[in-house]
């Protein structure tokens, strides 16, 4: 089991390397919600993501001798470029499993990074096999996007950082896709705050989370198809799933069209640009899934890598 002081001690890790980023408050959307909200603006990070934070934390825990062999993953996108950033910074080489219809500003990004990239089918492919194959094929190390326990000490900084700047909140509301940063989350949240409500976010198209702790048991759905890409996992993680049955408190749906209400709204009133991941939290409040709201509310927008083209195409 990742512990609070796992999360403290990635925070220690990655202090001075990811950005300790923003938290912004707006009026306009306490009055739409009814309480106080805090976001937490993972889309500032550095590779405009919270995944920054756990794929560093686990590659800087690496042996030098697992760090000159190199480092392999597989991701839809910003896992991706947080390992080939990380490679980079630690001195290393990164290879990449990722999605053909990944979006081309994050395929751009990786490689720009100096990440070799593979790419396959995510409705017939395993990722899974794909990367662990490969990372034995070439003697390197694998670095999951969120079933590590240094991966989800890594991510759980995030709430970490946001609770000990706004302190006692009454509930945190996260993205759920494979589980990491809501298994970190919820860590460093209980930990800190006991009494917090930890709540998920989900795509109605993809609620693998929501049928998994409904069942008691991970339930795997058919791969998402959803504008969400970062959360069209169709199956928990075995440790994240293990960690969130026991500490979220609940799941919440959203459609797509209330994604793209919360795009808008993110860039009209809060002036920020969020991928379609990003925004659930935000799209959760607006369409009333919190209702009652409690009084304190912190939200982590997960990420916001998005083309400008993509984005207005989102949007139209």
């Amino acid at each position: 089991m990742v512990t609070l002081q796992d999360v403290r001690e990635a925070a220690k890790r990655i202090e001075g390397v990811a950005h300790h980023t923003p938290v912004l408050h707006s009026r306009t959307l306490d009055e739409r919600v009814g309480a106080q909200v805090y976001l937490k603006c993972e889309n500032l990070q550095r590779i405009g993501a919270f995944k920054f934070r756990g794929a560093y934390n686990a590659i800087r825990r690496l042996s030098p001798e697992q760090l000159a062999r190199g480092i392999a993953a597989y991701s839809s996108g910003n896992h991706a470029q947080a390992v080939a950033l990380s490679a980079k910074e630690l001195g290393t080489s990164a290879v990449i499993v990722m999605p053909e219809d990944t979006p081309r500003s994050k395929l751009d990004a990786v490689a720009g990074y100096g990440a070799e990239i593979i790419t396959y089918d995510r409705y017939t492919g395993d990722r899974e096999a794909i990367g662990a194959q490969l990372a034995a094929d070439r003697g390197v190390a694998l670095i999951p996007p969120y079933d590590h326990p240094d991966v989800i000490a890594g991510q759980g900084t995030a709430a970490l950082e946001l609770l000990e700047e706004v302190g006692h909140l009454d509930a945190i509301v996260v993205p759920v896709g494979g589980g990491g940063l809501i298994a970190g989350s919820s860590i460093a949240a209980k930990g800190v705050q006991p009494g917090i409500q930890v709540v998920g976010v989900e795509p109605e198209a993809g609620n693998d989370t929501q049928l998994s702790l409904a069942a008691g048991e991970r339930v795997r759905i058919p791969v998402p198809r959803t504008i969400a890409d970062g959360q069209a996992a169709p199956i928990p993680g075995e440790l994240t799933f293990s960690i969130n049955k026991e500490l979220v408190d609940r799941i919440v749906l959203v459609s797509e069209d209330e994604i793209r209400d919360a795009l808008r709204f993110a860039v009209d009133r809060l002036k920020l640009v969020t991928e379609p991941s990003g925004a659930t939290g935000v799209a959760a409040l607006l369409a009333g899934r919190l209702d009652p709201a409690p009084a304190r509310i912190g939200v982590i927008i997960s990420g916001g890598n998005v083309g400008a083209a993509r984005l207005a195409e989102l949007l139209a």
